[in-house]
């Protein structure tokens, strides 16, 4: 393994892109393995476009590759686009804010390298890491979802909608996805269950959540949208 790649779908996150890509610039991973940083811009309104140019051509020691949607898709769409252009050995999902922490990518690369996995989640719900103290209900929500998808998966994870998921590019690119929205979560864990042998590892991870006012977008109506696609994907193998 000689590559990660990293997936950074963002919208109008310009006041705060060039922190995050400097995190991910700052993290030095094991075994000499290299950085390929995909950014997909979701048609952002607030100049999020000219925040990451500016910041390729001032960091040019930064593997960045950039690719814009010509109008506003959904994070599931961008996530789709970074995909198809990965070229590392194994693939992880960054969201643009500030929420996840790069430096964490060495804990979900380890299983990977001691030879036991092909995937790996990111648990905010496990280990002693740092984690910020927000909203009751979206804990609730969160845990109620990955109840739901376990049930329909046969898996036993904790977190599965963490943005942190950890893939073998070649199993990832191999499944057909469909959801433009916050449905790619529960979406991409049924379809990756299904793979045969797949072996599947969580890792527990620190937390920075965002309130609303900071920035955060998901909201109550996709957490409905996530019961019906793991209903959808759980019962019916698109």
């Amino acid at each position: 393994m000689n590559q990660l790649s990293i997936i950074i779908p963002v919208y109008n996150e310009a006041a705060t892109v060039h922190l995050l890509l400097n995190k991910v610039k700052a993290v030095v991973l094991p075994n000499g393995i290299a950085k390929e940083v995909i950014i997909v811009n979701d048609c952002s309104s607030d100049g999020t476009s000219e925040a990451i140019k500016k910041y390729i051509s001032e960091n040019s020691d930064l593997n960045i590759r950039f690719f814009e949607h010509p109008k506003n898709m959904g994070k599931g769409a961008a996530l789709h686009t970074g995909i198809s252009k990965a070229t590392g050995e194994f693939t992880i999902i960054q969201d643009a804010d500030l929420e996840y922490d790069p430096n964490e990518y060495k804990n979900l690369l380890q299983p990977i390298l001691d030879g036991y996995a092909d995937v790996v989640y990111g648990s905010r719900f496990m280990g002693g890491n740092a984690h910020r103290v927000l909203f009751f209900w979206h804990t609730i929500g969160n845990k109620f979802l990955t109840m739901l998808s376990n049930m329909f998966s046969n898996l036993n994870l904790t977190d599965m909608e963490t943005c942190y998921k950890m893939f073998n590019t070649k199993m990832l690119q191999s499944l057909s996805l469909k959801e433009k929205r916050f449905g790619f979560e529960p979406e991409v864990t049924a379809k990756i269950s299904r793979i045969p042998k797949v072996r599947i590892y969580e890792v527990g991870i620190s937390y920075y959540g965002r309130t609303y006012d900071e920035g955060k977008k998901i909201n109550w109506k996709d957490g409905f949208r996530a019961i019906f696609c793991i209903l959808k994907y759980g019962l019916f193998k698109f």
